[in-house]
Protein backbone atom coordinates (compact mmCIF):
# COMPACT_ATOMS: atom_id res chain seq x y z
CA UNK A 1 0.00 0.00 0.00
CA UNK A 2 3.01 2.52 0.73
CA UNK A 3 4.41 1.77 -3.11
CA UNK A 4 1.09 3.23 -4.17
CA UNK A 5 0.88 6.76 -5.53
CA UNK A 6 -2.65 8.93 -4.27
CA UNK A 7 -3.94 8.51 -7.34
CA UNK A 8 -3.33 4.99 -7.78
CA UNK A 9 -4.70 4.52 -4.08
CA UNK A 10 -7.97 6.32 -4.92
CA UNK A 11 -7.95 4.55 -8.72
CA UNK A 12 -8.08 1.50 -6.84
CA UNK A 13 -10.65 1.95 -3.83
CA UNK A 14 -12.91 4.01 -6.47
CA UNK A 15 -12.59 1.34 -8.62
CA UNK A 16 -13.55 -1.40 -5.91
CA UNK A 17 -16.52 0.55 -5.30
CA UNK A 18 -17.35 1.18 -8.92
CA UNK A 19 -17.36 -2.60 -9.61
CA UNK A 20 -19.13 -4.01 -7.15
CA UNK A 21 -21.67 -0.79 -7.88
CA UNK A 22 -21.52 -2.72 -11.35
CA UNK A 23 -22.36 -6.33 -10.14
CA UNK A 24 -24.65 -5.15 -8.04
CA UNK A 25 -26.05 -3.04 -10.85
CA UNK A 26 -26.32 -6.18 -13.01
CA UNK A 27 -27.37 -8.47 -10.35
CA UNK A 28 -30.76 -6.22 -10.35
CA UNK A 29 -30.88 -5.71 -13.85
CA UNK A 30 -30.79 -9.60 -14.42
CA UNK A 31 -33.42 -9.98 -10.95
CA UNK A 32 -35.77 -7.60 -12.48
CA UNK A 33 -35.57 -9.34 -16.13
CA UNK A 34 -36.52 -12.50 -14.71
CA UNK A 35 -39.43 -11.00 -12.78
CA UNK A 36 -40.59 -9.41 -15.75
CA UNK A 37 -39.89 -12.31 -17.43
CA UNK A 38 -41.90 -14.75 -15.68
CA UNK A 39 -44.97 -11.72 -15.71
CA UNK A 40 -44.67 -12.07 -19.44
CA UNK A 41 -44.83 -15.53 -19.34
CA UNK A 42 -47.72 -15.45 -16.92
CA UNK A 43 -49.60 -12.74 -18.28
CA UNK A 44 -48.99 -14.11 -22.34
CA UNK A 45 -49.30 -17.87 -21.07
CA UNK A 46 -51.07 -19.19 -18.70
CA UNK A 47 -53.38 -15.76 -18.07
CA UNK A 48 -53.82 -15.87 -22.14
CA UNK A 49 -54.62 -19.94 -21.57
CA UNK A 50 -57.00 -19.68 -18.65
CA UNK A 51 -59.08 -16.83 -20.26
CA UNK A 52 -59.32 -18.60 -23.81
CA UNK A 53 -60.15 -22.10 -21.58
CA UNK A 54 -63.02 -19.66 -19.78
CA UNK A 55 -64.40 -18.23 -23.64
CA UNK A 56 -64.46 -22.20 -24.28
CA UNK A 57 -66.80 -23.06 -21.46
CA UNK A 58 -69.00 -20.30 -21.89
CA UNK A 59 -69.84 -20.95 -25.27
CA UNK A 60 -70.08 -24.52 -24.63
CA UNK A 61 -72.67 -23.59 -21.77
CA UNK A 62 -74.44 -21.31 -24.02
CA UNK A 63 -74.95 -24.15 -26.65
CA UNK A 64 -76.03 -26.69 -23.90
CA UNK A 65 -78.90 -24.63 -22.42
CA UNK A 66 -79.53 -22.90 -26.02
CA UNK A 67 -79.83 -26.57 -27.37
CA UNK A 68 -82.28 -27.45 -24.34
CA UNK A 69 -84.53 -24.27 -24.99
CA UNK A 70 -84.89 -25.60 -28.76
CA UNK A 71 -86.23 -29.32 -27.73
CA UNK A 72 -88.41 -27.76 -25.20
CA UNK A 73 -90.21 -24.18 -27.13
CA UNK A 74 -92.49 -24.80 -29.24
CA UNK A 75 -92.93 -21.33 -30.80
CA UNK A 76 -91.42 -20.63 -34.26
CA UNK A 77 -90.03 -17.41 -33.61
CA UNK A 78 -88.62 -18.65 -30.70
CA UNK A 79 -86.77 -21.70 -32.05
CA UNK A 80 -85.11 -19.58 -34.71
CA UNK A 81 -83.83 -17.03 -32.01
CA UNK A 82 -82.64 -20.70 -30.17
CA UNK A 83 -81.06 -22.19 -33.26
CA UNK A 84 -78.95 -18.83 -33.93
CA UNK A 85 -77.82 -18.90 -30.63
CA UNK A 86 -76.57 -22.55 -30.92
CA UNK A 87 -75.17 -22.03 -34.12
CA UNK A 88 -72.82 -18.42 -32.20
CA UNK A 89 -72.01 -20.78 -29.39
CA UNK A 90 -71.16 -23.27 -32.08
CA UNK A 91 -69.20 -20.97 -33.81
CA UNK A 92 -67.29 -19.21 -30.78
CA UNK A 93 -66.50 -22.89 -29.26
CA UNK A 94 -64.61 -23.91 -32.50
CA UNK A 95 -62.81 -20.47 -32.82
CA UNK A 96 -61.56 -20.51 -28.70
CA UNK A 97 -60.92 -23.98 -28.92
CA UNK A 98 -58.72 -23.14 -32.24
CA UNK A 99 -56.58 -20.28 -30.52
CA UNK A 100 -56.57 -22.89 -27.34
CA UNK A 101 -55.04 -25.18 -29.12
CA UNK A 102 -52.23 -22.26 -30.71
CA UNK A 103 -51.33 -21.24 -27.60
CA UNK A 104 -50.98 -24.72 -26.21
CA UNK A 105 -47.62 -25.42 -28.61
CA UNK A 106 -46.00 -22.35 -27.69
CA UNK A 107 -42.77 -23.07 -25.98
CA UNK A 108 -42.55 -23.26 -22.34
CA UNK A 109 -45.54 -24.85 -22.28
CA UNK A 110 -45.91 -28.05 -19.78
CA UNK A 111 -47.06 -31.47 -21.62
CA UNK A 112 -49.40 -31.59 -18.82
CA UNK A 113 -51.49 -28.78 -20.03
CA UNK A 114 -50.85 -30.03 -23.09
CA UNK A 115 -52.25 -33.22 -22.70
CA UNK A 116 -55.82 -31.27 -20.60
CA UNK A 117 -56.21 -29.46 -23.21
CA UNK A 118 -55.98 -32.03 -26.00
CA UNK A 119 -58.37 -34.01 -23.78
CA UNK A 120 -61.05 -30.92 -23.69
CA UNK A 121 -60.60 -30.79 -27.67
CA UNK A 122 -61.36 -34.54 -27.99
CA UNK A 123 -64.29 -34.51 -25.61
CA UNK A 124 -65.89 -31.90 -27.33
CA UNK A 125 -65.21 -33.23 -30.95
CA UNK A 126 -67.28 -36.09 -29.55
CA UNK A 127 -69.81 -33.78 -27.94
CA UNK A 128 -70.22 -31.41 -30.98
CA UNK A 129 -71.87 -33.55 -33.48
CA UNK A 130 -74.20 -34.95 -30.80
CA UNK A 131 -75.25 -31.61 -29.75
CA UNK A 132 -76.18 -30.75 -32.89
CA UNK A 133 -78.01 -33.86 -33.88
CA UNK A 134 -80.23 -32.71 -31.20
CA UNK A 135 -80.57 -29.47 -32.46
CA UNK A 136 -81.66 -31.13 -35.80
CA UNK A 137 -84.61 -33.51 -33.87
CA UNK A 138 -85.79 -30.49 -31.91
CA UNK A 139 -85.93 -28.55 -35.58
CA UNK A 140 -87.90 -31.07 -36.98
CA UNK A 141 -90.61 -31.56 -33.89
CA UNK A 142 -89.08 -35.05 -32.66
CA UNK A 143 -88.82 -33.80 -29.01
CA UNK A 144 -88.93 -37.53 -27.57
CA UNK A 145 -86.13 -38.64 -29.41
CA UNK A 146 -84.17 -35.47 -28.93
CA UNK A 147 -85.19 -36.12 -25.03
CA UNK A 148 -84.19 -39.21 -25.30
CA UNK A 149 -80.51 -38.90 -27.23
CA UNK A 150 -80.03 -35.58 -24.56
CA UNK A 151 -80.10 -37.88 -21.83
CA UNK A 152 -78.42 -41.01 -22.92
CA UNK A 153 -75.78 -39.27 -24.97
CA UNK A 154 -75.51 -35.47 -24.76
CA UNK A 155 -75.61 -34.92 -21.22
CA UNK A 156 -72.58 -37.95 -20.37
CA UNK A 157 -70.36 -36.20 -22.75
CA UNK A 158 -71.41 -32.63 -21.56
CA UNK A 159 -70.57 -33.80 -18.03
CA UNK A 160 -67.29 -34.90 -19.27
CA UNK A 161 -66.34 -31.80 -20.93
CA UNK A 162 -67.10 -30.00 -18.12
CA UNK A 163 -65.14 -31.93 -15.88
CA UNK A 164 -62.22 -31.86 -18.60
CA UNK A 165 -62.16 -27.99 -18.54
CA UNK A 166 -62.57 -27.98 -14.57
CA UNK A 167 -59.32 -30.49 -14.12
CA UNK A 168 -57.51 -27.37 -16.70
CA UNK A 169 -58.94 -24.49 -14.32
CA UNK A 170 -57.17 -26.66 -11.34
CA UNK A 171 -54.02 -27.15 -13.27
CA UNK A 172 -54.04 -23.18 -14.39
CA UNK A 173 -54.93 -22.37 -10.52
CA UNK A 174 -51.62 -24.87 -9.40
CA UNK A 175 -49.63 -23.27 -11.85
CA UNK A 176 -50.35 -19.94 -11.10
CA UNK A 177 -49.34 -20.83 -7.64
CA UNK A 178 -46.12 -22.54 -8.25
CA UNK A 179 -44.81 -18.94 -10.64
CA UNK A 180 -45.70 -16.99 -7.70
CA UNK A 181 -43.77 -19.14 -4.98
CA UNK A 182 -40.34 -19.26 -7.68
CA UNK A 183 -40.94 -15.33 -7.87
CA UNK A 184 -40.89 -15.15 -4.02
CA UNK A 185 -38.25 -17.31 -3.82
CA UNK A 186 -36.10 -15.50 -6.69
CA UNK A 187 -37.29 -12.06 -5.12
CA UNK A 188 -35.60 -13.22 -1.08
CA UNK A 189 -32.69 -14.49 -2.72
CA UNK A 190 -32.22 -11.34 -5.24
CA UNK A 191 -33.00 -9.14 -2.22
CA UNK A 192 -30.23 -11.04 0.40
CA UNK A 193 -28.00 -11.19 -2.81
CA UNK A 194 -28.55 -7.33 -3.02
CA UNK A 195 -27.97 -6.55 0.65
CA UNK A 196 -24.94 -8.68 0.94
CA UNK A 197 -23.23 -6.72 -1.70
CA UNK A 198 -24.68 -3.69 -0.33
CA UNK A 199 -22.97 -4.21 3.19
CA UNK A 200 -19.93 -5.37 1.44
CA UNK A 201 -19.79 -2.39 -0.93
CA UNK A 202 -20.22 0.08 2.56
CA UNK A 203 -17.50 -2.20 4.14
CA UNK A 204 -15.21 -2.07 1.47
CA UNK A 205 -15.71 1.78 1.13
CA UNK A 206 -14.85 2.43 4.42
CA UNK A 207 -12.23 0.56 4.63
CA UNK A 208 -10.64 2.07 1.75
CA UNK A 209 -11.46 5.15 2.93
CA UNK A 210 -9.57 4.25 6.31
CA UNK A 211 -6.68 2.71 4.78
CA UNK A 212 -6.36 5.99 2.04
CA UNK A 213 -6.73 8.27 5.30
CA UNK A 214 -3.95 6.66 7.19
CA UNK A 215 -1.30 6.78 4.56
CA UNK A 216 -2.12 10.21 3.41
CA UNK A 217 -1.75 11.10 6.76
CA UNK A 218 1.58 8.93 7.40
CA UNK A 219 2.78 10.66 4.01
CA UNK A 220 2.23 14.31 5.05
CA UNK A 221 2.72 13.88 8.44
CA UNK A 222 0.25 16.10 9.79
CA UNK A 223 -2.99 17.04 8.85
CA UNK A 224 -3.31 19.43 5.70
CA UNK A 225 -4.36 22.39 8.14
CA UNK A 226 -1.13 22.28 10.24
CA UNK A 227 0.96 21.58 7.00
CA UNK A 228 -0.27 24.50 5.55
CA UNK A 229 -0.13 26.76 8.73
CA UNK A 230 3.60 25.51 9.01
CA UNK A 231 3.86 26.51 5.26
CA UNK A 232 2.59 29.82 5.48
CA UNK A 233 5.05 30.73 8.70
CA UNK A 234 7.78 29.62 6.07
CA UNK A 235 6.29 32.08 3.07
CA UNK A 236 6.23 34.48 5.64
CA UNK A 237 9.89 34.71 6.24
CA UNK A 238 9.50 32.69 9.68
CA UNK A 239 12.15 30.30 10.21
CA UNK A 240 11.65 30.08 14.04
CA UNK A 241 8.42 27.74 13.98
CA UNK A 242 9.19 24.38 15.31
CA UNK A 243 7.61 21.47 13.65
CA UNK A 244 6.72 18.35 15.58
CA UNK A 245 8.00 15.16 13.62
CA UNK A 246 7.42 11.60 14.64
CA UNK A 247 10.95 9.86 15.58
CA UNK A 248 10.88 7.57 12.58
CA UNK A 249 8.90 9.96 10.28
CA UNK A 250 11.59 10.75 7.32
CA UNK A 251 9.53 10.70 4.39
CA UNK A 252 6.74 12.81 5.19
CA UNK A 253 6.05 15.96 3.54
CA UNK A 254 6.32 17.30 7.29
CA UNK A 255 9.67 16.40 7.59
CA UNK A 256 10.83 17.58 4.10
CA UNK A 257 9.46 21.08 5.38
CA UNK A 258 11.77 20.60 8.59
CA UNK A 259 14.66 19.79 6.46
CA UNK A 260 13.80 22.87 3.79
CA UNK A 261 13.33 25.07 6.87
CA UNK A 262 17.05 24.03 8.25
CA UNK A 263 18.38 24.88 4.82
CA UNK A 264 16.53 27.82 4.60
CA UNK A 265 17.95 29.12 7.80
CA UNK A 266 21.06 28.08 6.79
CA UNK A 267 20.96 29.97 3.66
CA UNK A 268 19.39 32.96 4.75
CA UNK A 269 22.16 33.73 7.35
CA UNK A 270 24.45 33.39 4.92
CA UNK A 271 22.94 35.64 2.37
CA UNK A 272 22.17 37.80 5.55
CA UNK A 273 26.21 38.14 6.00
CA UNK A 274 27.09 38.32 2.42
CA UNK A 275 24.80 40.99 1.39
CA UNK A 276 26.07 43.87 3.41
CA UNK A 277 29.73 43.50 1.69
CA UNK A 278 28.14 43.02 -1.58
CA UNK A 279 26.30 45.87 -1.72
CA UNK A 280 29.55 47.48 -0.79
CA UNK A 281 31.92 46.38 -3.02
CA UNK A 282 28.89 47.46 -5.63
CA UNK A 283 28.70 51.00 -4.68
CA UNK A 284 32.72 51.21 -4.83
CA UNK A 285 32.89 49.98 -8.16
CA UNK A 286 30.09 51.95 -9.31
CA UNK A 287 31.85 55.18 -7.85
CA UNK A 288 35.10 53.66 -9.60
CA UNK A 289 33.19 53.31 -13.16
CA UNK A 290 31.50 56.43 -12.98
CA UNK A 291 35.12 58.36 -12.20
CA UNK A 292 36.36 56.42 -15.52
CA UNK A 293 33.42 57.07 -17.48
CA UNK A 294 34.48 61.00 -16.92
CA UNK A 295 38.05 60.57 -17.80
CA UNK A 296 37.05 58.39 -20.58
CA UNK A 297 34.61 61.23 -22.03
CA UNK A 298 37.21 64.18 -21.30
CA UNK A 299 40.15 61.73 -23.57
CA UNK A 300 37.22 61.41 -26.06
CA UNK A 301 36.93 65.24 -25.82
CA UNK A 302 40.42 65.82 -26.40
CA UNK A 303 40.49 63.35 -29.36
CA UNK A 304 37.66 64.98 -30.96
CA UNK A 305 39.50 68.87 -30.72
CA UNK A 306 42.51 66.46 -32.36
CA UNK A 307 40.32 65.58 -34.73
CA UNK A 308 39.35 68.54 -35.89
CA UNK A 309 42.53 70.33 -36.47
CA UNK A 310 43.34 67.45 -37.99
CA UNK A 311 40.19 67.88 -40.38
CA UNK A 312 41.19 71.35 -41.14
CA UNK A 313 44.50 70.47 -42.12
CA UNK A 314 43.62 67.93 -43.90
CA UNK A 315 41.38 70.25 -45.58
CA UNK A 316 44.71 72.78 -46.35
CA UNK A 317 46.47 69.82 -47.93
CA UNK A 318 43.30 68.98 -49.90
CA UNK A 319 43.06 72.18 -51.16
CA UNK A 320 46.75 72.87 -52.13
CA UNK A 321 46.66 69.49 -54.00
CA UNK A 322 44.09 70.78 -55.85
CA UNK A 323 45.47 73.84 -56.83
CA UNK A 324 48.83 72.29 -57.58
CA UNK A 325 46.54 69.60 -59.62
CA UNK A 326 45.41 72.50 -61.40
CA UNK A 327 48.30 74.12 -62.05
CA UNK A 328 49.79 70.69 -63.44
CA UNK A 329 46.59 71.03 -65.96
CA UNK A 330 47.16 74.20 -67.20
CA UNK A 331 51.15 73.63 -67.48
CA UNK A 332 50.49 71.02 -68.99
CA UNK A 333 47.80 73.07 -71.32
CA UNK A 334 50.43 75.43 -71.99
CA UNK A 335 53.19 72.41 -73.14
CA UNK A 336 50.76 71.44 -75.49
CA UNK A 337 50.31 74.76 -76.72
CA UNK A 338 53.83 75.86 -76.74
CA UNK A 339 54.72 72.01 -78.94
CA UNK A 340 51.68 73.21 -81.25
CA UNK A 341 53.24 76.26 -81.68
CA UNK A 342 56.74 74.88 -82.49
CA UNK A 343 55.47 72.87 -85.30
CA UNK A 344 53.60 75.95 -86.59
CA UNK A 345 56.80 77.39 -86.72
CA UNK A 346 58.27 74.62 -88.41
CA UNK A 347 55.10 74.38 -91.21
CA UNK A 348 55.91 78.38 -91.53
CA UNK A 349 59.76 77.56 -91.76
CA UNK A 350 59.23 74.96 -94.22
CA UNK A 351 56.73 77.39 -96.15
CA UNK A 352 59.38 79.92 -96.61
CA UNK A 353 62.22 77.87 -97.72
CA UNK A 354 59.52 76.31 -100.63
CA UNK A 355 58.37 80.07 -101.04
CA UNK A 356 62.42 81.23 -101.03
CA UNK A 357 62.91 77.83 -103.56
CA UNK A 358 60.34 79.22 -105.87
CA UNK A 359 61.34 82.59 -105.65
CA UNK A 360 64.52 81.38 -107.16
CA UNK A 361 63.11 79.24 -109.80
CA UNK A 362 60.97 82.17 -110.78
CA UNK A 363 64.06 84.45 -111.03
CA UNK A 364 65.69 81.38 -113.41
CA UNK A 365 63.00 81.55 -115.39
CA UNK A 366 62.82 85.34 -115.85
CA UNK A 367 66.64 85.09 -116.83
CA UNK A 368 65.88 82.70 -119.38
CA UNK A 369 62.85 85.06 -120.85
CA UNK A 370 65.24 88.05 -120.37
CA UNK A 371 67.73 86.40 -122.66
CA UNK A 372 64.70 85.06 -125.07
CA UNK A 373 64.43 88.95 -124.75
CA UNK A 374 67.58 89.71 -126.02
CA UNK A 375 67.98 87.19 -128.29
CA UNK A 376 64.82 88.16 -129.97
CA UNK A 377 65.88 91.97 -129.95
CA UNK A 378 69.43 90.83 -132.05
CA UNK A 379 66.86 89.09 -134.36
CA UNK A 380 64.59 91.91 -135.03
CA UNK A 381 68.03 94.08 -135.27
CA UNK A 382 68.81 91.34 -137.74
CA UNK A 383 65.67 91.44 -139.54
CA UNK A 384 65.20 95.43 -139.53
CA UNK A 385 69.46 95.69 -141.64
CA UNK A 386 67.60 92.93 -143.91
CA UNK A 387 65.07 94.84 -144.39
CA UNK A 388 66.69 97.59 -145.01
CA UNK A 389 68.60 95.92 -147.70
CA UNK A 390 65.76 94.86 -149.10
CA UNK A 391 64.49 98.64 -149.82
CA UNK A 392 61.19 99.20 -150.39
CA UNK A 393 60.04 95.46 -150.56
CA UNK A 394 61.28 95.26 -147.26
CA UNK A 395 59.80 97.82 -145.44
CA UNK A 396 56.69 95.87 -143.80
CA UNK A 397 59.32 93.50 -142.34
CA UNK A 398 61.24 96.24 -141.22
CA UNK A 399 57.98 97.40 -139.85
CA UNK A 400 57.43 93.76 -137.90
CA UNK A 401 61.20 93.92 -137.10
CA UNK A 402 60.36 97.25 -135.66
CA UNK A 403 57.56 96.24 -133.49
CA UNK A 404 59.15 92.37 -132.24
CA UNK A 405 62.02 94.72 -131.13
CA UNK A 406 60.21 96.88 -129.32
CA UNK A 407 58.28 94.03 -127.59
CA UNK A 408 61.34 92.40 -127.27
CA UNK A 409 62.64 95.60 -125.39
CA UNK A 410 60.14 95.91 -123.40
CA UNK A 411 60.10 92.20 -122.50
CA UNK A 412 63.32 92.38 -121.40
CA UNK A 413 62.46 96.09 -119.03
CA UNK A 414 59.37 93.68 -117.36
CA UNK A 415 62.01 90.64 -116.88
CA UNK A 416 64.31 93.30 -115.10
CA UNK A 417 61.66 94.81 -112.94
CA UNK A 418 60.34 91.53 -112.24
CA UNK A 419 64.00 89.73 -111.61
CA UNK A 420 64.14 92.80 -109.18
CA UNK A 421 61.13 92.47 -107.48
CA UNK A 422 61.61 88.65 -107.15
CA UNK A 423 65.16 89.28 -105.65
CA UNK A 424 63.50 91.69 -102.88
CA UNK A 425 60.87 89.26 -101.74
CA UNK A 426 63.47 86.65 -102.64
CA UNK A 427 65.73 88.80 -99.97
CA UNK A 428 62.23 89.28 -97.46
CA UNK A 429 61.75 85.67 -97.83
CA UNK A 430 64.88 84.53 -96.55
CA UNK A 431 64.56 87.34 -93.83
CA UNK A 432 61.29 85.72 -92.38
CA UNK A 433 62.70 82.27 -93.01
CA UNK A 434 65.70 83.31 -90.38
CA UNK A 435 63.20 85.09 -88.04
CA UNK A 436 60.57 81.94 -87.89
CA UNK A 437 64.10 79.94 -87.64
CA UNK A 438 64.39 81.90 -84.54
CA UNK A 439 61.14 81.83 -83.12
CA UNK A 440 61.55 77.87 -83.72
CA UNK A 441 64.60 78.53 -81.33
CA UNK A 442 62.71 80.35 -79.29
CA UNK A 443 59.38 77.99 -79.43
CA UNK A 444 61.43 75.30 -78.55
CA UNK A 445 63.27 76.80 -75.61
CA UNK A 446 59.06 77.51 -74.51
CA UNK A 447 58.23 74.11 -74.52
CA UNK A 448 61.27 73.08 -73.02
CA UNK A 449 60.70 75.63 -70.26
CA UNK A 450 56.96 75.02 -70.13
CA UNK A 451 57.51 71.02 -69.66
CA UNK A 452 60.05 71.82 -67.18
CA UNK A 453 57.28 73.29 -65.06
CA UNK A 454 54.99 71.22 -65.92
CA UNK A 455 57.44 68.20 -64.16
CA UNK A 456 57.49 70.44 -60.84
CA UNK A 457 53.76 71.03 -60.77
CA UNK A 458 53.72 67.33 -61.07
CA UNK A 459 55.86 66.74 -58.54
CA UNK A 460 54.46 69.12 -56.53
CA UNK A 461 50.96 67.15 -56.60
CA UNK A 462 52.32 64.17 -56.41
CA UNK A 463 53.77 65.45 -53.12
CA UNK A 464 50.70 66.69 -52.33
CA UNK A 465 48.58 63.55 -52.99
CA UNK A 466 51.51 62.34 -50.43
CA UNK A 467 50.57 64.33 -47.69
CA UNK A 468 46.91 64.07 -48.19
CA UNK A 469 47.15 60.57 -48.20
CA UNK A 470 49.55 60.28 -44.63
CA UNK A 471 47.05 63.16 -43.17
CA UNK A 472 44.15 60.97 -44.19
CA UNK A 473 45.96 57.67 -42.48
CA UNK A 474 46.79 59.61 -39.70
CA UNK A 475 42.99 61.23 -39.58
CA UNK A 476 42.20 57.28 -40.18
CA UNK A 477 44.17 56.42 -37.17
CA UNK A 478 42.77 59.18 -34.83
CA UNK A 479 39.33 58.28 -35.94
CA UNK A 480 39.80 54.92 -34.83
CA UNK A 481 41.18 55.99 -31.96
CA UNK A 482 38.16 58.05 -31.14
CA UNK A 483 36.11 54.83 -32.47
CA UNK A 484 38.08 52.84 -29.78
CA UNK A 485 37.79 55.72 -27.13
CA UNK A 486 33.51 56.12 -27.77
CA UNK A 487 33.29 52.40 -27.84
CA UNK A 488 35.64 52.21 -23.97
CA UNK A 489 32.89 55.16 -23.21
CA UNK A 490 30.08 52.75 -24.04
CA UNK A 491 31.81 50.04 -22.11
CA UNK A 492 32.16 51.90 -19.09
CA UNK A 493 28.66 53.50 -19.61
CA UNK A 494 27.82 49.76 -19.52
CA UNK A 495 30.14 48.88 -16.09
CA UNK A 496 28.66 51.59 -14.44
CA UNK A 497 24.97 50.58 -15.48
CA UNK A 498 25.63 47.27 -14.56
CA UNK A 499 27.72 48.05 -10.99
CA UNK A 500 24.33 50.45 -10.43
CA UNK A 501 22.39 47.43 -11.22
CA UNK A 502 24.29 45.40 -8.86
CA UNK A 503 23.98 48.04 -6.54
CA UNK A 504 20.13 47.97 -6.50
CA UNK A 505 20.08 44.41 -6.89
CA UNK A 506 22.46 44.17 -3.45
CA UNK A 507 20.16 46.70 -1.45
CA UNK A 508 17.32 44.95 -2.76
CA UNK A 509 18.87 41.30 -1.61
CA UNK A 510 19.39 43.05 1.42
CA UNK A 511 15.72 43.79 2.04
CA UNK A 512 14.66 40.74 0.68
CA UNK A 513 16.50 38.91 3.39
CA UNK A 514 15.71 41.48 6.16
CA UNK A 515 12.14 39.68 6.01
CA UNK A 516 12.97 36.42 7.44
CA UNK A 517 13.50 35.34 11.30
CA UNK A 518 16.15 32.72 12.12
CA UNK A 519 16.19 30.39 15.49
CA UNK A 520 18.61 33.05 17.14
CA UNK A 521 15.30 35.58 16.91
CA UNK A 522 17.91 38.34 14.59
CA UNK A 523 16.02 40.00 11.89
CA UNK A 524 18.33 40.62 8.92
CA UNK A 525 19.12 44.53 9.08
CA UNK A 526 17.45 46.49 6.37
CA UNK A 527 19.24 47.83 3.41
CA UNK A 528 21.38 50.81 4.37
CA UNK A 529 21.18 53.88 1.47
CA UNK A 530 23.83 54.44 -0.42
CA UNK A 531 24.34 58.08 -1.69
CA UNK A 532 23.91 58.59 -4.46
CA UNK A 533 26.93 58.23 -7.50
CA UNK A 534 27.91 61.79 -8.28
CA UNK A 535 26.30 63.25 -10.67
CA UNK A 536 28.56 63.22 -14.48
CA UNK A 537 28.11 65.04 -17.82
CA UNK A 538 26.31 62.70 -19.52
CA UNK A 539 27.88 61.22 -22.42
CA UNK A 540 26.92 62.21 -26.12
CA UNK A 541 28.09 60.55 -29.13
CA UNK A 542 31.75 61.64 -30.65
CA UNK A 543 32.54 62.25 -34.42
CA UNK A 544 34.80 63.67 -37.08
CA UNK A 545 33.93 66.83 -39.19
CA UNK A 546 33.85 65.02 -42.55
CA UNK A 547 35.77 67.31 -45.14
CA UNK A 548 34.61 65.55 -48.12
CA UNK A 549 32.91 62.69 -49.63
CA UNK A 550 36.05 60.90 -50.56
CA UNK A 551 37.33 61.22 -47.44
CA UNK A 552 34.76 60.68 -45.32
CA UNK A 553 35.66 57.97 -42.44
CA UNK A 554 32.63 55.37 -41.63
CA UNK A 555 32.78 54.42 -37.93
CA UNK A 556 30.95 52.01 -36.75
CA UNK A 557 30.40 50.65 -33.29
CA UNK A 558 32.15 47.80 -32.03
CA UNK A 559 29.93 44.81 -30.40
CA UNK A 560 29.15 45.25 -26.89
CA UNK A 561 32.10 42.49 -25.25
CA UNK A 562 30.28 40.15 -22.75
CA UNK A 563 30.11 41.54 -19.08
CA UNK A 564 31.81 38.24 -17.78
CA UNK A 565 34.89 39.57 -19.71
CA UNK A 566 34.85 43.11 -17.98
CA UNK A 567 34.43 41.93 -14.38
CA UNK A 568 38.29 42.10 -13.68
CA UNK A 569 39.81 42.74 -10.47
CA UNK A 570 41.01 46.46 -9.86
CA UNK A 571 42.57 48.30 -7.08
CA UNK A 572 41.29 52.00 -6.29
CA UNK A 573 44.45 52.91 -7.80
CA UNK A 574 43.88 51.85 -11.13
CA UNK A 575 40.95 53.85 -11.88
CA UNK A 576 43.37 56.63 -12.20
CA UNK A 577 44.81 55.22 -15.21
CA UNK A 578 43.20 54.58 -18.70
Amino acid sequence: MDKLTVRKQLTLAFGLLVFFLIGISILSIRSFSNSNASFEQYVTGITARANTAHRVRDAIDMRAVAARNLVLLTKPEDLDIEHKHILQAHANVAKNMQHLLQLAQQPGVSDEVRSSINKIDNIEKRYAPVALAIVDLALQKKTEPAIVKMNEECRPLLAALVAATDEYFTLTDQRSALILQEDDAQYILNRNILIGASVLSIVLAVLAGWLITRHLLKALGAEPRQLCDAVSLLAGGDLTGKLSIAANDSVSVLSALQRMQVSLTSVVSSVRQDSDTVALAAEEISTGNNDLSLRTEQQASSLEETASSMEELTSTVRKNADNAREANVLATTASDVASKGGAVVGQVMGTMDLISESSRKIVDIISVIDGIAFQTNILALNAAVEAARAGEQGRGFAVVATEVRGLAQRSASAAKEIKTLIDDSVSRVEAGAKLAAQAGTTMSEVVASVASVSNIIAEITMASQEQSAGIEQINQAVAQMDSVTQQNASLVEEAAAAAESLRDQASHLVQTVSIFKTHDGQVAAPARTTAPAPARASAKPLRLVPAAASSTVKRQAAPAKPRAAQAQAVTAGDWEEF
